[in-house]
């Protein structure tokens, strides 16, 4: 159903050139930015249904930045979302605005998902779901590569910050499986966060997302091994 506009749609303005840069790493530092701050930091203060459109066009962004790439055209994103392309316009000036909400959102997802995972699953059970939550990081990261480059040289903290709480959801799940002799007691954190950034730089196939998860569960089988 067609949400309406929070405003009468005006001219976008035009695409920002799209250079063809590396994939960024996970690990790579960044410059500081006063951008920094959960999603709901970054937000204006708007009208509920205003801000109903913006969250939309965020959650569809994402499914279709990791299912197209963020080359993906922006009015075919506003009108899934049932807004005009000047309502997009509005909350996210440029592609690469959309694009560091977008992954803001998918960081805080998995960190609120190893939360939820931990209260209603074993720790093991939850160390691996939450592994297959990574993939879909993993994912939407890949579709926004080229843009999150631009954002890692021009102005954003965000690697650095993504980069730590990552490190810190993986450390307290892999502690609290290893506390209930669930997996192997001599695994290391790093090891374990290099093992699932790999699956970044596997080549790009329509099977990407079937290998990826085959992967997650050989490493939960060694994991479970020798304990």
């Amino acid at each position: 159903m067609a949400v309406a506009d929070d405003k009468t749609a005006g001219p976008a303005p035009p695409h920002l050139d799209k250079p063809d840069l590396d994939n960024p790493a996970l690990d790579n530092p960044a410059p500081q930015s006063a951008s920094a701050g959960t999603v709901a930091e970054c937000q204006p203060k708007l009208r509920a249904d205003a801000r109903r459109n913006r969250d939309r066009l965020v959650e569809i962004a994402a499914i279709a930045f990791a299912e197209k790439g963020v080359e993906t055209s922006l009015e075919e994103i506003a009108r899934q979302a049932g807004v005009g392309i000047g309502t997009l316009y509005r909350h996210f000036p440029t592609r690469e605005h959309l694009v560091e909400i977008v992954y803001r959102r998918e960081l805080e997802s998995l960190a609120a998902a190893a939360e939820a995972l931990s209260a209603g699953h074993p720790s093991d059970i939850a160390l691996e779901e939450w592994m297959r939550r990574f993939v879909d990081y993993i994912a939407a990261k890949r579709g926004m590569a080229n843009s999150l480059k631009i954002l890692l040289a021009s102005n954003s903290s965000l690697f650095a910050e993504g980069t730590g709480l990552i490190r810190t959801t993986l450390e307290r799940l892999i502690g609290k499986a290893r506390e209930d002799g669930l997996i192997r007691s001599d695994i290391d954190t790093t090891d374990l966060l290099h093992a699932l950034t790999s699956i970044y730089s596997m080549p790009a196939s329509p099977e990407w997302r079937e290998r990826a998860n085959r992967l997650i569960g050989l490493l939960m089988d060694g994991l479970r091994a020798g304990r």
